[in-house]
């Protein structure tokens, strides 16, 4: 064998291998249970509006959800080879893996192959990872393009050429369209700069390129700011969320698997050159998107996602600097001597052995997060439920028309029946769940039908809600002043009843019969308005 045939041989053991096996990893669980048998309702907005033409996507882009415009273009492509939930998914799944790989990748770069094999595997077994790997929405592409960015930046540093600060410009370029929220990886990237004391030279390459995305973003950013009541549902965040955030970004939530991720980051801290990009990663964009919040709540944990890379990185550089003090250690005065090799063995054998522990222990959230009861409400139980209830040709209001989603993502359940609110549909009316009838003209539908089936979310149907829509408001009081109840279904928090008018009814106004299906979540839990996505 030639020497170059050794070093060729070399860079494939220390640099292929930590990046392979963290990617095959997060590739199994992404896989696994990928085909939950429901959207929730993110997941069917992505899924009705990827469908539309290219034109239409466009015209809702004017109105609503421009923030993922890209995103339902790339998905477009992605729907047309096959519509179904798991091609849906089948993008984050990839782009989870792809970042998986891409963490090995920085960690070997800072710190070796060791750590870099580490950070992978953290990353992939992390529940919080593993639920966006299986969404249909672009939260696990942008974490795949900022953490692509990321090592470009040190590469950039490392090559000091202005012409490798374009590839860095352009994968965050991509990354921000995606989401215009990836914008503030800029700062983290800029506080590693610093605290690596680089020259002006450096300054000077990444300034021109976070400067070029930031004109490109800028367009988004306006309009978008002009639809920013699509998250009007967003609270002020609190402490609360800073500890869920906290637990959401270790291997595992609470015991040893949270304290030791935090021992391990404390640790990390010492290894300067990987913590100068981990640590910055992990704080700076978190800590903005609170901070602003405070004046105009705009967090929630998937805004964020991309941060996690930064966790993974500096508990592994913590375990990093424990494996390396093994050879260190002394015991009644003499030295300990273990070898090289055999201090790779070992703390290999010790590191692959506590991350098959805190995996195993997760194995029950991981379990729990493949299960559509565990999403926010599940359309296909809706659709279903529809089918076995409504007669052909009835009519069905959605109450908020919100609701009408279900009806988007499994439009077979609802093919039967007459959505008689309905005056435009949404791919027509370039709208996320379509235009309904006017307050006037839909107490006139109303009056010619003796029978209407309400599909309504739970808190819709409480006293205190007010909804500030006239179309909803004239939804709730025609059916309160002229229709009585006679059956209920209910699951989870969605309620299906069938009205008929009073003068027809066989049974005394208010009278209903009630057939409460097993609810996949505590029936205690408290009821809110579904989130309008963002």
């Amino acid at each position: 064998m030639t020497n170059g045939q050794a070093r060729g041989s070399g860079r494939f053991a220390t640099r292929v291998p930590p990046v392979a096996v963290p990617m095959a990893v997060m590739l199994t669980i992404g896989l696994w249970g990928l085909d939950r048998g429901g959207m929730w309702g993110d997941e069917s907005v992505t899924f009705q509006v990827a469908q539309r033409t290219p034109g239409q996507i466009w015209r809702l882009l004017h109105d609503v959800d421009a923030v993922h415009g890209l995103y339902y273009l790339v998905m477009h492509a992605v729907l047309a080879v096959g519509a179904d939930e798991v091609v849906l998914r089948l993008p984050s799944v990839a782009a989870a893996t792809a970042t998986a790989g891409l963490v090995a990748a920085l960690g070997v770069r800072l710190a070796g192959p060791r750590v870099g094999l580490w950070a992978g595997l953290l990353y992939a077994i992390t529940p919080m990872a593993g639920h966006y790997a299986q969404e249909g929405r672009s939260y696990a592409l942008v974490a795949a393009g900022v953490t692509a960015a990321t090592l470009l930046l040190v590469r950039a540093v490392d090559e000091g050429s202005a012409r490798a600060w374009w590839p860095y410009g352009a994968v965050l370029a991509v990354s921000c369209l995606l989401h215009e929220f990836a914008v503030l990886v800029l700062c983290a990237h800029a506080l590693t700069l610093a605290l690596w004391r680089v020259p002006r030279t450096v300054w000077s390459g990444w300034g021109r390129a976070a400067g070029a995305v930031v004109v490109l973003l800028l367009p988004l950013v306006w309009v978008s700011h002009g639809q920013a009541g699509q998250v009007a549902w967003l609270v002020t965040p609190g402490w609360d969320r800073v500890e869920r955030l906290a637990r959401n970004f270790a291997p595992g939530p609470e015991g040893a698997a949270l304290w030791g991720a935090l021992l391990l980051m404390a640790v990390g801290l010492r290894a300067r050159r990987t913590a100068a990009v981990a640590l910055p990663l992990l704080l700076v964009p978190p800590a903005i998107l609170l901070t602003a919040s405070q004046v105009r709540p705009l967090y929630h944990d998937r805004y964020v996602l991309y941060a996690l890379a930064g966790a993974s990185l500096l508990v592994a550089a913590g375990a990093g600097r424990l494996a390396a003090a093994l050879g260190r250690v002394r015991f009644d005065g003499r030295r300990l001597r273990i070898r090289g090799r055999h201090v790779h063995v070992l703390a290999g054998c010790a590191g692959a052995l506590a991350l098959t522990a805190t995996f195993v222990q997760q194995l029950p959230v991981h379990r729990q997060d493949r299960s559509a009861a565990h999403r926010p409400d599940n359309l296909a139980v809706v659709s279903a439920l529809a089918v076995r209830q409504m007669r052909p040709g009835d009519p069905v209001l959605f109450v908020p028309s919100v609701g009408r989603l279900a009806a988007l993502a499994y439009p077979k359940g609802f093919a039967r029946v007459r959505d008689i609110a309905l005056r435009e549909s949404a791919p027509r009316s370039g709208t996320l769940w379509g235009r309904e009838a006017t307050p006037r003209q839909l107490r006139q539908r109303l009056a010619s039908v003796d029978r209407v089936w309400l599909v309504a979310e739970r808190y819709a149907l409480e006293p205190g809600w007010s909804p500030a829509d006239p179309v909803e408001r004239t939804k709730l009081a025609v059916l309160a002043r002229e229709f009585t109840v006679r059956e209920e279904h209910v699951r989870d928090d969605v309620v299906l009843r069938l009205h008929v008018r009073r003068r027809s009814a066989e049974v005394p106004p208010g009278a209903a019969t009630t057939a409460r299906l097993p609810a996949s979540r505590p029936a205690t839990a408290p009821a809110r308005p579904r989130p309008v996505p963002w």
